[in-house]
């Protein structure tokens, strides 16, 4: 379901984050669906409850779950979540920008890169 790149500079708990809002906007999980508990998600990913916890609180202050007391966390239908979807991908790609422009990249080359990107082209391009 979710993934972690324990690797990544992204800390783990925006990467949790990040996980759910795609697996919404993907259609994957759907409005009123059950998340795992905090432990249970916890344990899956071999990390400290706390850092789910985090993530959890993110979502629901972004709109993204809402929680029942004593029953969990569940998917949201409320559209506001669309904007935290949205400033998701827009983080992600800053950071993926970012990582490029040290890497070397120039603004050109990165720019053949996103028109690659949107029409669908060869990924080693």
């Amino acid at each position: 379901m979710i993934t972690i790149d324990y690797k990544s500079r992204v800390p783990i708990y925006d990467q949790i984050t990040a996980g759910f809002i795609r697996l919404k906007t993907l259609g994957i999980l759907k409005p009123h669906d059950k998340l795992p508990s905090v432990r249970s998600m916890a344990s899956s990913l071999g990390i400290n409850p706390n850092t789910v916890q985090k993530a959890y609180a993110i979502l629901e202050s972004d709109g993204v779950i809402y929680s029942v007391s004593g029953k969990g966390s569940f998917i949201s239908d409320d559209i506001s979540a669309e904007k935290a979807i949205l400033e998701a991908a827009k983080s992600s790609f800053k950071i993926a920008v970012e990582d490029a422009k040290s890497m070397g990249l120039s603004f050109e080359e990165l720019s053949k890169v996103l028109e690659t990107a949107f029409k669908g082209g060869d990924k080693n391009d």
